[in-house]
């Protein structure tokens, strides 16, 4: 698994074992490095090294398309439960993030995307995240793979299929189960929600993922002006 090596402001992502050249010296990694250690450069340059945690993660992954905010991911894992000993049925895995989390959270993961190119990168996510045992990535279609899936303790879909695949959670999920559904546009959560209510999923909700960060100055204390910090909307519904 890599580690985080953090001088100032730097940051590099690295494996034990491993070489690179900067500005500030060439940084080579001890085989039988681990978290606390002070890894020095030719130059003598310390670095810290730290166990990567999931914002770590979210900052030095491979990204492709606009992956799930770590807001959005929190409210997932809260709302829904997931954790330890579940199995999670995944869609539109993108970078990965959320299936990171995920798997780092103890649960075991079957995900599908569609794009090829988008699931090589997350399986190569997986492995820096140290899950790709735990979560599989798919290369294809979930719809075209309903018939072969269920006893799910969780569903969890960021695709424009969802309103599609939300009418099979019944059989994908165990008794108890939880679907959660992002989606950047509110037109497609309603779709979500009327399909959810027609094949009798409960206690069904939808909040739009919002978060305001503060700015604290000698003026005084304020909200921030930068952006509206508004990703999207999380519909969360449950098999009865």
């Amino acid at each position: 698994m890599a580690y985080l090596l953090v001088h100032d402001d730097r940051e590099y992502l690295l494996d034990p074992g491993a070489r690179m050249e900067t500005d500030l010296g060439i940084l080579e990694v001890p085989e039988d490095v681990s978290a606390g250690d002070i890894v020095q450069t030719h130059l003598g340059t310390a670095f810290t090294v730290r166990k990567l945690r999931l914002p770590d993660l979210f900052h030095h992954l491979e990204r492709t398309g606009a992956p799930m905010m770590p807001r959005d991911v929190g409210l997932v894992l809260g709302l829904t439960g997931a954790g330890s000993g579940d199995c999670v049925l995944d869609a539109g895995t993108g970078t990965g993030i959320l299936a990171v989390a995920l798997g780092r959270a103890g649960a075991t993961v079957e995900s599908f995307e569609r794009d090829p190119e988008f699931a090589d990168t997350a399986r190569e996510n997986l492995a820096v995240a140290g899950v790709e045992e735990s979560v599989t990535v798919h290369t294809g279609d979930i719809l075209d793979h309903l018939g072969e899936l269920s006893g799910f303790d969780v569903l969890t879909l960021d695709t424009e299929d969802a309103p599609a695949v939300i009418e099979h959670a019944p059989t994908l999920l165990v008794s108890g189960g939880y679907a959660a559904v992002y989606s950047p546009f509110v037109e497609s959560s309603r779709e979500v929600v009327e399909r959810a209510r027609e094949v009798g999923l409960v206690d069904i909700e939808t909040r739009e993922t919002i978060q305001r960060e503060m700015d604290f100055d000698d003026r005084g204390s304020r909200p921030s002006t930068a952006g509206v910090g508004h990703t999207g909307y999380l519909t969360v519904a449950r098999r009865p």
